[in-house]
């Protein structure tokens, strides 16, 4: 949904403000902003993964209308001083990992190819999933894998893999979650929720989205717009209650005396819940759980 979101982002046929796409990854948002932008836009790259930040430097290189940060969109207020800009007229983020960080082994993310078990999207970060799962009780990895992978059978699984630790290798969490379950899970991958659930808790991917949309709305400007693209259901939950605050008017007690302009609303929807076209998830089977949601700042 590149074109969907950039056409929400941007409204005008051609604006000179300035947008922060606050996923990098390997420039595909980015690239298409930039081509809608005129010659006094100006494009902000954050990201986590230093290799992203790399590619976006390069790509600041051969288009000075972009500038590039390392770090999360949790901090894009730094990220906005330290680039000397206050207030934006736009943020997209498109959640999740990148296709780069999914086909690297290296990276341990992909439960579908083996490779050392890091997960860690900063790789400047100490902390990796060994680190993690190698160290924590069954009760914290049981927590974890129930509350950010919604595995049913998390308490089997947090049991198997301190049994089976030390853990070096993704190949290692594979065997310790199917020793785990008691059966295959419908439809998925036995390790899929699993490694969700290991790679939200060793990136705080959660609590940076919930800082990041408050801080990144905070940011706008009026008429400013704010895109997200969400790829699982915890995600775009935390996504659609944000924007349903900012959206509705606040709910007050009856008999309450309140001022008018205390019930006025913060933003208005741009998109609803959009999801990929057929022939979008033909080229691209990682889009299929893609959900876009959109809004724009009034107040």
């Amino acid at each position: 949904m590149c074109s969907e979101s950039i056409d929400f982002l941007v409204p005008e046929s051609e604006s000179n403000g300035t947008y922060v796409d606050a996923t990098f990854g390997r420039g595909g948002h980015a690239r298409k902003l930039l081509s809608v932008l005129g010659p006094n836009g100006r494009v902000i790259a954050i990201d986590k993964d230093i290799e992203a930040v790399t590619e976006a430097r390069r790509l600041g290189v051969e288009d000075h209308r972009l500038v590039a940060c390392h770090g999360s969109f949790s901090d894009i207020h730094d990220h906005l001083k330290t680039v000397g800009a206050e207030h934006v007229d736009g943020i997209l983020m498109d959640l999740g990992m990148s296709s780069p960080q999914i086909d690297d082994s290296d990276r341990g993310f992909s439960f579908s190819k083996d490779g050392p078990l890091d997960m860690r999207m900063d790789q400047t970060g100490s902390m990796t999933a060994a680190d993690w799962l190698n160290d924590a009780s069954v009760e914290d990895i049981s927590e974890v894998i129930n509350r950010y992978g919604e595995e049913r059978y998390s308490k089997r699984i947090a049991h198997s893999i301190v049994n089976e630790r030390p853990l070096r290798r993704t190949a290692d969490l594979v065997a310790a979650v199917a020793k785990g379950q008691a059966r295959s899970s419908r439809g998925k991958h036995d390790a899929t929720r699993t490694f969700q659930a290991v790679r939200i808790k060793i990136n705080n991917e959660l609590v940076d989205l919930e800082k990041g949309l408050i801080d990144g709305f905070n940011a706008l400007k009026i008429s400013g717009r704010i895109v997200v693209i969400a790829f699982h259901s915890l995600e775009d939950r935390i996504v659609k209650r944000f924007f349903r605050t900012l959206t509705h008017k606040p709910a007050i007690p009856r008999r309450i005396p309140i001022r008018y302009e205390k019930s006025k609303i913060s933003a208005g929807v741009v998109s609803k819940a959009l999801r990929p076209t057929r022939e979008e998830c033909e080229r691209n089977p990682r889009a299929r759980s893609a959900v876009l949601r959109a809004v724009e700042r009034l107040l």
